[in-house]
């Protein structure tokens, strides 16, 4: 069965940034999840930025979403790709994330 990208979501919202401790998910980091069939099994792409070109954390997030993908049954590959285009903006956060965060 194929998995649903909500599934997919949920799964990487268990990933917070280091700094934030915020998950990656309500910050906005995560651009676009594609999946698909691989021999009976998924390929999951997933398309992030960071919230600086900068960022220190950005090879540890990239490792957490990879393996915390991999757990999930049916998963054959993950691919995180990282972009900084279009740039990352607090505007993109969600407002659970504005609200942990003290945003208003």
């Amino acid at each position: 069965m194929p998995l649903s990208e909500q599934s997919i979501y949920e799964t990487i919202s268990h990933v917070h940034d280091p700094e934030l401790f915020v998950n990656v998910v309500d910050l906005g980091l995560i651009y676009e999840v594609r999946v698909e069939p691989v021999d009976g099994q998924s390929k999951i792409h997933v398309l992030m930025t960071m919230t600086t070109p900068a960022c220190p954390y950005a090879p540890q997030l990239i490792k957490d979403v990879h393996d915390v993908l991999m757990e999930m049954e049916g998963v054959a590959e993950v691919e995180v790709q990282v972009t900084l285009n279009p740039p990352w903006t607090p505007d993109r956060m969600t407002e659970a994330a504005r609200d942990e965060l003290g945003i208003f």
